[in-house]
């Protein structure tokens, strides 16, 4: 089996596939999920999603073989609220996942009940719209310890070489009271700050990130940093491995810069 690389993404905003304005605003956003896919070395055997929309007091490993939809978001169009998005779940993998992450000495529990939310479901469909790639997600912890979530990526990089992609879904901006104009001056520095990192040596690169919260206007990007924390998973889980920027864009939402990033 081949070794799949790992990828940190800005999902977007809410159900935006859906929605033909939105979609038509993160055109760049589709067109990086579909060239993902044409640039995996093989059709993935699962895809295991860290979204910024799951946390819990311990690492979580969904594991229903039918996951349900979590519709985690408010405002939006009535139809949203009925999207399904039937993949398989992965349970054999998320048991798997769950030993590795009890392995690495994390605390860690199987979790029956949690369906797919919009941080998952939206980037999947757009990758794999027949739903046809079973799919499973580790929450986040709370309180999000930068080196918590690496351990949680070292832990499961094994599945790497099982057919098993990792990807890191959240935002490199997310600070929903400052969307528009006022975005564009803190989340361009954050961005460069965050492509400077990203570009460095894999040891620098994880000692910046463990302390990203001195880069600039960290705060202001990430007030609660539910959708960076994804990015510590998944480049544990490909510590020593170099970072493409795969994922660009400015004036999003009037003011929004955000990217993207495949490791390995």
């Amino acid at each position: 089996m081949t070794r799949m690389p790992t990828y940190f993404i800005s999902h977007g905003g809410g159900p935006w596939p859906w929605m033909p304005d939105w979609r038509a605003m993160l055109k760049n956003l589709e067109a990086s999920f579909v060239q993902m896919v044409k640039d995996l070395p093989e059709r993935p055997k699962a895809i295991l999603m860290i979204s910024g929309h799951w946390e819990d007091d311990s690492f979580a490993v969904m594991s229903s073989a039918n996951p349900p939809m979590v519709y985690d978001y408010s405002g939006f169009p009535p139809e949203t609220f009925k999207i399904q998005y039937k993949a398989p779940g992965a349970p054999a993998l998320a048991q798997k996942a769950a030993d590795l992450i009890k392995a690495a000495g994390l605390p860690v529990r199987l979790d029956a009940n949690q369906g797919y939310d919009h941080g998952t479901f939206v980037p999947a469909y757009v990758m794999y719209p027949d739903a046809s790639v079973p799919l499973f997600q580790v929450s986040l912890r709370k309180g999000y310890s930068p080196a918590e979530h690496f351990a949680l990526g070292r832990a499961l990089a094994p599945l790497r070489d099982e057919g098993v992609l990792i990807l890191g879904s959240g935002l490199s901006y997310h600070n929903l009271r400052l969307f528009g104009p006022g975005a564009k001056v803190p989340s361009e520095a954050f961005d460069a700050w965050l492509h400077e990192t990203m570009a460095a040596t894999p040891k620098d690169r994880t000692a910046r990130l463990l302390d990203w919260e001195s880069a600039p206007y960290a705060r202001t990007c990430h007030k609660e940093e539910d959708h960076f924390v994804p990015i510590f998973a998944a480049l544990g889980a490909a510590e020593g491995e170099v970072a493409t920027m795969v994922y660009h864009d400015t004036g999003l939402f009037g003011g929004v810069t955000a990217s993207s990033y495949r490791m390995g």
